[in-house]
C-alpha cells in the first residue's frame, strides 16, 4: 500500500551511484594495468641481466656483456637502461651484471611519474 511512495523517492539513485563509482573502478583498471606493465618490465630486466651475466663468465671483455643486455631488451626499454658490469679476471670468481632504468607511467599519470626498476645476476667466470 505504501510501497509505490518510498520507491517513488529513490528514482534516479542507482544512475547517480553509477557515476560516482565508474571513475574508482576506470582508475583501478588504469592501475592494474600499469602495474602489469611495471611487472613486464622487471622480469624483462632481469632476463637481460641473466643472459648478460652468461656472457661475462664466458668472456673477459664487459663490453659483450654489455652488449648481450641490450640486444635482450626491447627498443623501447633499451633507449632507457644502464647496465653495469663488474667482471674479475680470476677464474671462479663471481662476475656480476646489474641492469637499472626508471619505468615512466602512462596515462593518466604525469610524465614525471614513474618507477625505478633493477635487476641483477651473477655467475662464477669460466674463462
Amino acid at each position: 500500500m505504501g510501497g509505490g511512495e518510498i520507491l517513488s523517492g529513490e528514482r534516479g539513485s542507482v544512475t547517480v551511484e553509477l557515476f560516482l563509482v565508474l571513475p574508482v573502478a576506470i582508475l583501478v583498471l588504469v592501475g592494474s594495468l600499469q602495474l602489469i606493465g611495471v611487472a613486464r618490465t622487471r622480469i624483462e630486466l632481469q632476463g637481460a641481466a641473466r643472459e648478460g651475466a652468461r656472457v661475462a663468465a664466458t668472456t673477459p671483455d664487459p663490453a659483450r656483456a654489455v652488449e648481450a643486455v641490450l640486444a635482450s631488451l626491447t627498443p623501447e626499454t633499451r633507449a632507457f637502461a644502464r647496465v653495469s658490469v663488474e667482471r674479475p679476471s680470476r677464474v671462479g670468481a663471481m662476475a656480476r651484471v646489474s641492469v637499472s632504468m626508471r619505468h615512466i607511467l602512462g596515462a593518466p599519470f604525469p610524465d614525471s611519474v614513474g618507477v625505478d626498476l633493477s635487476a641483477s645476476a651473477i655467475m662464477r667466470t669460466e674463462k
